[in-house]
């Protein structure tokens, strides 16, 4: 498939949601609602588990089945409200020592009035703040769309797995050509400049591995259970040093920003 088509797919209304992963790799999950200081965030979803019989917190974007199921999800857009219980339920993770596994689905964070109003960038930079000095692992995992501060404000992690036909983005492809060609109907071209896929995200380094989708859920829980063997090994502080470094630096381990710019360049003036 070409990068559309990646995008197409990524976006599928069938494609597994976070009701689905817990379901199947998670027992006795638990879930908790709120953030102490506005309203209940369904976009947002998350609460504790075991796997493998092992206490972790569990969270992710929300997105529903139906018509009605998404319009009460908000098609998976937080606000900052969610964003606010995803770090509680995080730093609740931390005092108790419970490993933290986030399931990214987002076409972005909210960009209404009232997410704005109440805070929506002061949230998200907080939960990238607060991530990046977390005592205890965080594992990641871009199931669908992962656009934007959207998807990264809960995806700052020591280890970071995108299944075959998920997309990672700074935003949408649409956005994307309305921006620079003011024309949202290049898309396709957008998507293909972008290198939103999973194979161009591991290879410049970004991701930590490809999650094949054949047999989905045996896969992802192969995935997790060797990533947490890792990062059990490491202390408090590694861990915090580990993530900060991961993404502080990445641009200096693996491609530096004026060679993706001039690739990005090169490619725009070809289309």
């Amino acid at each position: 498939m070409n990068a559309i088509d990646k995008v197409l797919t990524a976006r599928d209304k069938n494609r597994p949601k976070i009701t689905d992963y817990i379901d199947n790799l998670f027992t006795d999950f638990f879930e908790q609602k709120g953030d102490y200081l506005g309203k209940e965030d369904a976009s947002i979803y998350g609460g504790i588990a075991l796997f493998h019989g092992m206490p972790v917190t569990v969270l992710g974007h929300r997105k529903g089945n139906t018509v009605e199921e998404n319009i009460n999800c908000n098609f998976g857009m937080p606000g900052p409200e969610g964003y606010r219980k995803a770090l509680r339920l995080m730093q609740q993770a931390e005092k108790f020592k419970r490993p933290i596994i986030t399931f990214v689905d987002t076409p972005g964070a909210y960009p209404g009035l009232e997410a704005e109003t109440m805070g929506q960038s002061q949230a998200i930079s907080g939960n990238l703040a607060a991530m990046s000095g977390l005592k205890v692992p965080v594992i990641s995992l871009v199931t669908g769309e992962g656009s934007s501060g959207g998807a990264l404000g809960i995806a700052v992690a020591n280890r970071v797995y995108m299944l075959e036909n998920a997309i990672y983005s700074v935003l949408s492809p649409e956005g994307f050509a309305s921006i620079l060609w003011h024309d949202s109907a290049k898309r396709d071209e957008a998507a293909e400049v972008m290198k939103l896929t999973a194979k161009d995200l591991y290879d410049f380094g970004i991701i930590d591995g490809i999650i094949g989708e054949e047999d989905l859920y045996r896969a992802v829980d192969e995935t997790l259970v060797k990533a947490l063997k890792e990062l059990k090994k490491m202390s408090g502080q590694e861990l915090a040093d580990d993530r900060f470094n991961k993404f502080r630096y990445i641009d200096k381990k693996y491609i530096t920003g004026q060679e993706i710019a001039g690739e990005i360049n090169e490619q725009m003036e070809s289309v």
